[in-house]
């Protein structure tokens, strides 16, 4: 426990974090980047950056909802202090996210409209499933949903994301990489602490085992609603074809996501969270659930 103390202690998060790879940055950026304007000036491709946007809103503010429910419910004074820190980067989240729907020409009095129109409603069912669990004090159960099922779909999308953008929008995929180092450290924590608690409790299983099957089918549900009904497919289609004539490779797990399909990305992402879920319920003993294919 002294050991799991130090990696989740504040002093750890401070010199990790705030002092670390987010020191100088502004809103998870680097100072004066701005969107690209041949983005903010194609109506399409920056409703569809909006609605994408939205998505990444709407996840952490489940995250924040999810870590910071569960300081009260965790069982010792390191989770709690993990927990508040986990608070503080999924505040940072929502504010970033947001911040760059206002760098996309969102108005302030328009956001939560902006974000009530596009919110996927699978993505809002996946975060109620959640969200039911944190406010029965549940903190197993909503520290795997969380850090395990949540932060780990955030992880991979986040990683997709950053992939696609490196070479087209630096400053999205600048704000995109803190949140990865940060959701690293949110998986690597549910990982670390919940296996000893569900040997004490293996009875829990089968419904955190449900849980996790509930949410990954939403989840997979958000994710074909993403790719397949794409009203900027066409647009998305022309910018690929910009980064393959360039030499741009946006490697993702050895795929070069500017040569797939919509549906072949689709299918990249979710076999990937999915595997990724797989590995890290076995390493804390919990079965993986198949959930149903939208």
């Amino acid at each position: 426990m002294a050991d799991f103390l130090s990696a989740y202690s504040i002093q750890n998060w401070l010199e990790s974090c705030p002092q670390a790879y987010l020191e100088g940055t502004e809103y998870g950026h680097q100072p004066g980047e701005n969107e690209p304007e041949d983005l903010l000036a194609n109506e399409v491709l920056r409703e569809d950056a909006i609605r994408t946007t939205v998505q990444l809103v709407v996840g952490e503010k489940c995250a924040l909802a999810a870590s910071s429910g569960l300081i009260n419910a965790a069982p010792d004074e390191g989770s709690k202090c993990f927990l508040a820190t986990q608070t503080l980067d999924e505040a940072r989240h929502v504010e970033v996210f947001t911040q760059r729907l206002i760098d996309l020409g969102v108005k302030k009095k328009d956001l939560d409209e902006t974000i009530r129109r596009h919110a996927n409603p699978n993505l809002v069912r996946f975060a109620e499933v959640l969200l039911e669990k944190v406010d029965k004090k549940d903190f197993v159960a909503g520290v795997v949903g969380q850090n395990i099922v949540l932060e780990g779909m955030a992880f991979s999308v986040f990683e997709m994301l950053k992939a696609v953008t490196d070479a087209v929008n630096p400053k999205f995929a600048h704000t995109l990489a803190g949140t990865i180092a940060d959701e690293r450290r949110h998986v690597g924590f549910g990982e670390n602490r919940i296996g000893s608690l569900i040997k004490q409790h293996p009875e829990r299983k089968p419904e955190i085992e449900q849980m996790q099957k509930d949410m990954s089918y939403h989840m997979l549900a958000t994710f074909a609603a993403s790719f397949r009904n794409n009203p900027a497919r066409e647009q998305i289609e022309q910018v690929k074809e910009g980064m393959r004539e360039s030499g741009v490779n946006a490697e993702y797990h050895g795929a070069n996501l500017s040569e797939l399909s919509p549906e072949e990305m689709e299918g990249v992402l979710s076999d990937t969270v999915l595997e990724e879920f797989k590995v890290r319920l076995g390493r804390i003993g919990i079965d993986y659930q198949t959930p149903a294919r939208p």
